[in-house]
C-alpha cells in the first residue's frame, strides 16, 4: 500500500480533533447546532467521557452518516464546544484589560476577570466537565494551551503600556503565569461548594492582584 504524501499526513494531522466541515447553509447550519445542542446536554447529564456518537445519533435524529459529515469523532465535537466558550471568556478578559490605564485599573480588572470566570463556570456545567477533561485529553490539553497564550499576550500588552521600560521577556513571564495563577484558582473554586468557592476566589484575589505592583513598581 502506497503512502500518503507528506502535505496530506500533515493536513490530516492538524485537522484531528476538528470538525469536517462548517456549513454555510442554513439546513446544514441548523443540523450543525442541533449536534452541538444535543451533545452538551449530553455532557451535562453523563460527563464528557461519557460521550457516544450513537446517542447524539439517537437523541437528534439523525443517520450516522449525517452526523460524521460534520464531526469525525466525538473529540471534534468537544473541541468545538470548548472553542466556543472559550470565545465567550476572550471576550471578557478583553473588555476588561481595555479599561486599563493604570496599577489600580489592572488590579481592579484582574479581580473582575476571576470573578467572571468563576460565575461563567459555576453557570456552564457542560464547560466545567470539558475544562477538568483537559487533564487528560492531548488535543483538549492543546486547546487550553492556546487559550492561556491568547490571555497571557492580551496581558503583556497591558503591562508593556504600564511598564515600558522593563524587558519584554519579564513581562511576558509574569503575564503568563498571572494567567496560570488565575485559571488554576478558579479551576480549584469550582470543585468546591458554591459558598467555599466564592470565598476562595476571595482570598485569591486578595493574594494575587498586589504581585504584579510589588514585582515591577
Amino acid at each position: 500500500m502506497s503512502e500518503q504524501p507528506v502535505a496530506t499526513r500533515r493536513r490530516n494531522q492538524e485537522n484531528i480533533g476538528q470538525p469536517r466541515r462548517i456549513p454555510s447553509q442554513k439546513r446544514g447550519r441548523e443540523r450543525f447546532e442541533k449536534i452541538l445542542a444535543v451533545a452538551a446536554e449530553l455532557i451535562e447529564s453523563n460527563g464528557s467521557d461519557g460521550l457516544k456518537m450513537s446517542e447524539i445519533v439517537e437523541k437528534a435524529g439523525l443517520s450516522f452518516g449525517a452526523l460524521y459529515q460534520y464531526f469525525p469523532d466525538k473529540t471534534s465535537i468537544i473541541r468545538t464546544l470548548a472553542d466556543r466558550f472559550n470565545e465567550q471568556g476572550r471576550q471578557c478578559v478583553e473588555a476588561e484589560l481595555e479599561k486599563v490605564r493604570d496599577t489600580e485599573n489592572l488590579r481592579t480588572a484582574l479581580c473582575v476577570i476571576a470573578d467572571e470566570y468563576y460565575a461563567f463556570f459555576r453557570r456552564e456545567p457542560v464547560m466545567r466537565d470539558i475544562w477538568h477533561a483537559t487533564h487528560t485529553d492531548k488535543l483538549l490539553q492543546e486547546v487550553d494551551a492556546e487559550d492561556m497564550e491568547f490571555h497571557a499576550q492580551a496581558l503583556l500588552s497591558v503591562l508593556q503600556r504600564l511598564w515600558p521600560a522593563r524587558a519584554e521577556a519579564e513581562l511576558l513571564a509574569i503575564a503568563r503565569l498571572t494567567m496560570q495563577l488565575l485559571a488554576a484558582a478558579v479551576r480549584y473554586a469550582v470543585s468546591l461548594d458554591e459558598e467555599e468557592g466564592a470565598r476562595a476566589i476571595a482570598l485569591f484575589k486578595k493574594m494575587q492582584v498586589a504581585d504584579i505592583d510589588r514585582l515591577l513598581g
